[in-house]
Parts: structure tokens; C-alpha cells; sequence
């Protein structure tokens, strides 16, 4: 599950226009943090990105384990 499969379609309710205005900034990130208390874990993914990388902060402080990469999450 992805933060942004929530919170993109309430920014664009909200009326936001770009990245980093006020609706966005409103809805966006909070929408991310609380779905991560619904996880076991966070993937982290892709290249360089400020906003997955405080997802792994926030995923860390709230107990959660970090993966890098596919292999790495044990399998049921």
C-alpha cells in the first residue's frame, strides 16, 4: 500500500495545485504517517526521494521493520 494511493486523490479534493502548497502539505504527509500504523513494515523503493526516506524515519520510530529490497522480507 502506498501513502500516495490515499492522499493524492484528497490533495487534489482539497484543491492543492502543486507539490509543497498548503493543501498539499496538509494532507499529504499526515495521510502517509497514519497509514503506516496500519504496516508490519516499509519497502523502500526506487531512487532518491526526501519523502520515502521520512517514511522510513517515521516507519522506524513507530517499531516497524525496514527492507531494502524483496529478498530481504522473510516469507510466510
Amino acid at each position: 500500500m502506498l501513502g500516495e494511493w490515499l492522499a493524492l486523490p484528497l490533495v487534489k479534493l482539497a484543491g492543492s495545485k502543486q507539490i509543497g502548497d498548503e493543501p498539499f502539505n496538509e494532507i499529504f504527509h499526515p495521510i502517509a504517517e497514519m497509514l503506516l500504523d496500519k504496516c508490519d513494515a516499509v519497502l523502500r523503493v526506487g531512487g532518491p526521494s526526501q519523502g520515502a526516506d521520512m517514511m522510513v524515519e517515521v516507519g522506524r520510530k513507530k517499531g516497524l521493520n525496514i527492507y531494502y529490497s524483496l529478498e530481504e522480507i522473510p516469507t510466510a
